[in-house]
């Protein structure tokens, strides 16, 4: 029969999960850099009250 049609629509299927899985990964690290960037606004934001709060003490 038509063999070259079907290995080449499962090459299209294969490639098609591929990407999928893919573009998951990406969404999923994406998501992940996201929070930590955040985690880290956040203590770079509590060390920066924290050093004014001890140089705060010099003004008073």
């Amino acid at each position: 029969m038509d063999n070259k049609g079907q290995a080449s629509a499962e090459f299209i299927l294969l490639f098609g999960g591929i990407m999928v899985v893919v573009l998951l990964v990406i969404y999923m690290y994406n998501n992940y850099l996201g929070d930590l960037s955040g985690e880290i606004a956040s203590k770079e934001v509590n060390d920066f009250n924290n050093e004014l709060q001890l140089i705060s003490k010099y003004f008073k």
